[in-house]
């Protein structure tokens, strides 16, 4: 992961660059928010930066919007300096971090903010040749069109080529292609010069040059609007591409890898995709199985999984029972991979005892099974509990809601936060309302009974 500090480089903040350091972050430092921004236009990219609140904290999230450029800062400053500490979260730092640092949870902002998890678990035999033909390619410098649903994992396999290449050493930018409307899509993937649009205040370089020398993962290509397929061709033939706005062509040096959950071919013949830039793209075609295809693989993630989510929520590992395994294994998993790693998220901060059992394992979309004649006599204790909501306001059920997973969490803001599906900035503005309105708020873990 890299991290840009942004501050003067001395005491407090140093020491907290060097415990990311110490974590397996790159860290860069710069000590003014003009010399960051540039930093990050000119395609010295970052995944996290870290802003001393003494700087304009508003004045760069207000111009990283401007000239989207994506990368989550969090603010830093002595643990007193409150006030600080609001209006960069009010101008929308994503976290705070109080000074003098604490390691561990600078480890644990680095990991929820910006973790790039690249562990990549294959141990169902349907995915050995899967492996091989990954580990085969990744010498080459050739593209490889990577398929399959949604959630399966067809980030983490990119990484993986990009790990075992000879690139390994230079950079892996991804981006979205579904993510960035088609007006803007072409300055992000090819850049633009001062002017050359409105907004556009200066040089940006994009992600063919930010990738320089590395590889450009293209996710979810399928996305990319049939004009802009044009000019991408044109750029991975030609090996240089045109920045917005720029007069003279400029050489790139990638490994191109790109990733869909449709049927490409298909969309080729709906004339919804360039043939011609489909067949540059799958000189090599990874097609990635769905988890119900892939049932050996469930359980060593499921352990990946809850030991990642334990050790990030600061609770003990605890190991998962053969009954709550039997529910995860007899899952359909629509969602894959993710829709897995989400309920064992869940399951760990719900878990009770000194395992994880299987009432804490909740499982999504089972009311969508095809009705059984069962099934279709009413459940009087579901409708006693339908009844009990009648005549009661959304927002009394929600404050109830909130409150009573409180309860569960025993005040754990950030526990509940999670479970609810919610910001903890939003928990927090419910609290606070709460509070105010007389409802008696649970206190928080190891505090007083303020929200």
């Amino acid at each position: 992961m890299r991290l840009l500090i942004i501050g003067q480089l001395d005491g407090h903040i140093a020491a907290a660059g060097q415990m990311a350091a110490r974590r397996g972050a790159a860290v860069a430092h710069i000590d003014s928010i003009e010399g960051a921004l540039n930093a990050l236009r000119s395609g010295h990219g970052a995944d996290l930066v870290m802003c001393d609140v003494a700087m304009d904290v508003a004045r760069l999230i207000s111009s990283l919007k401007a000239e989207r450029i994506m990368v989550p800062v969090i603010a830093c400053g002595v643990g007193s300096d409150a006030n600080a500490a609001v209006r960069a979260i009010r101008a929308g730092a994503r976290e705070y971090i109080p000074l003098p640092p604490d390691a561990e949870l600078i480890a644990a902002v680095l990991q929820a903010v910006a973790e790039e998890d690249t562990t990549f678990i294959a141990r169902d035999p349907v995915m050995l040749p899967i492996v091989q033909m990954a580990e085969r390619v990744a010498a080459s410098d050739a593209s490889v069109l990577i398929t399959g649903e949604s959630g399966t994992g067809k980030e983490v396999i990119a990484r993986y080529i990009h790990r075992k290449s000879r690139r390994a050493s230079g950079r892996f930018i991804s981006l979205n292609c579904a993510a960035i409307p088609d007006s803007l899509l072409e300055s992000e993937l090819f850049g633009h010069e001062k002017g050359a649009f409105t907004g556009a205040v200066a040089r940006r370089i994009g992600k063919f040059e930010e990738a320089n020398g590395g590889t450009l993962l293209l996710d979810e290509i399928s996305e990319m609007d049939l004009r802009l397929q044009a000019k991408l061709l044109r750029a991975i033939q030609e090996r240089e591409i045109d920045r917005v706005g720029g007069t003279s062509p400029v050489k790139v040096d990638i490994r191109l890898l790109a990733t869909s959950n449709r049927d490409l071919e298909a969309e080729v013949k709906a004339k919804r995709f360039r043939e011609d830039l489909y067949f540059r793209l799958n000189v090599i075609s990874i097609r990635l199985p769905p988890l119900r295809e892939r049932p050996a693989d469930i359980a060593p993630l499921a352990e990946y999984f809850a030991k990642k989510y334990a050790e990030a929520n600061g609770l003990p590992e605890r190991p998962i029972t053969r009954d709550a395994l039997s529910l995860l294994m007899s899952h359909h998993w629509r969602g894959n991979v993710r829709e897995l790693e989400n309920t064992v998220h869940r399951a760990v901060l719900m878990a009770q005892g000194n395992a994880i059992e299987a009432d804490a394992i909740m499982l999504s979309g089972q009311g969508l099974a095809p009705e059984s004649p069962q099934s279709a006599v009413p459940d009087q204790s579901a409708a006693a509990a339908a009844g009990s909501l009648v005549g009661r306001s959304v927002a009394e059920v929600e404050r109830d809601l909130i409150i009573n997973t409180l309860h569960h969490c025993l005040g754990n803001r950030t526990h509940a936060a999670t479970i609810l599906g919610i910001s903890i900035r939003t928990l927090r503005n419910k609290l606070k309302q709460y509070s105010e309105e007389g409802v008696q708020v649970p206190p928080a873990a190891g505090e007083g009974a303020t929200a």
